[in-house]
C-alpha cells in the first residue's frame, strides 16, 4: 500500500492518525511514519484498512434522516 491509498483509506473511514493509533491501540510516530512513507505499512495491515474503506465506501451515508427541501438534518424542539 502507498502511502496516497493509505491517506485515502483513513479519509473514507473518516479517521486521522489517532484514532488509527487508537484502533491499533500502538504509537502514534509509528502510524505518522506510515503515513508520510518513512515505514513500509504491513501487508495484514493494508489489507484491512483496505477493506474497511471499500466496505464504507460501498455502503455510502444514509440520508433519509435530513430534510429533502433544505438539504439540512431536521431541527426538533422538545417542549417541556
Amino acid at each position: 500500500m502507498t502511502p496516497e491509498r493509505f491517506a485515502e483509506c483513513l479519509a473514507l473511514l473518516r479517521w486521522t492518525t489517532i484514532d488509527l493509533t487508537s484502533a491499533l491501540q500502538c504509537q502514534l510516530s509509528w502510524v505518522e511514519a506510515l503515513e508520510s512513507g518513512h515505514a513500509e505499512i504491513p501487508e495484514d495491515l493494508a489489507l484491512w484498512l483496505d477493506r474497511l474503506a471499500r466496505f464504507h465506501e460501498a455502503a455510502g451515508v444514509p440520508t433519509s434522516y435530513r430534510d429533502m427541501a433544505g438539504g439540512r438534518p431536521r431541527t426538533f424542539i422538545i417542549q417541556r
